[in-house]
């Protein structure tokens, strides 16, 4: 990620006119694993990410990544487990990886639909930045990355108050609070950030105060 101008704020200062004036308590969530099986696969061999929180091997980084080699596994331990939102996500990203995000995208939306938090930030991104050739939907990149946050993934605590902050919904009509964007940043601020995370974190919340004191 990377950390965004102070001069956005004066913007923001029109988005702040809309919010909803009585933001509610966030409900969190927690993606329960226990209904999947946790055994590891070739696919997790070959296609986990290593940032994946609920991953059950270390993972690869796409450059480790065979992806011949990772799509057939995948395909074939799918196939013995089709419910299984990790197996759906790996399948997609190695997919994805190699220019087929056509055939990724419903694999990787299932695992989204069963909340499995990396599934809904990476999807989310994919529909925001309209990466390796993703059709581009900031609205429902937006829901999707709110979720994932809101499911604990460090990368959506921190991605959607910096996207909301940098007017990457504008138009989509959300009702966006500033207290919800803070909570979001406290709740990724009790992990172990690494240092450019925490940079991030603490720019963001620098802005978060300036935006309020405009109300």
């Amino acid at each position: 990620m990377t950390l965004f101008k102070l001069s956005v704020v004066a913007m923001m200062g029109v988005l702040l006119g809309t919010l909803s004036p009585g933001a509610q308590a966030i409900e969190w969530q927690t993606f329960d694993p226990s209904p999947y099986s946790q055994s590891v696969t070739d696919c997790d061999r070959e296609a986990a990410h290593p940032d994946d929180p609920n991953k059950v091997v270390p993972g690869r980084t796409s450059r480790e990544m065979n992806l011949d080699t990772a799509i057939g596994v995948c395909r074939a331990d799918l196939a013995k487990d089709p419910k299984n939102p990790r197996i759906s996500y790996q399948l997609a990203r190695s997919l994805t990886y190699a220019g087929k995000v056509t055939e990724a995208l419903p694999f990787i939306e299932k695992a989204a639909a069963q909340k499995y938090p990396q599934a809904m930030f990476v999807v989310g991104y994919l529909y925001l930045e309209g990466s390796y050739a993703s059709p581009k939907n900031p609205c429902r990149a937006a829901q999707l990355i709110r979720e994932s946050a809101i499911y604990g993934r460090l990368a959506g605590l921190l991605g959607y108050p910096s996207y909301v902050l940098n007017g990457r919904f504008a138009g989509c009509g959300l009702q966006i609070d500033a207290k919800e964007l803070r909570e979001f940043l406290s709740k990724a601020k009790k992990s172990k950030l690494e240092y450019y995370p925490s940079v991030l974190a603490e720019s963001l919340d620098v802005r978060l105060l300036q935006l309020e004191q405009q109300k």
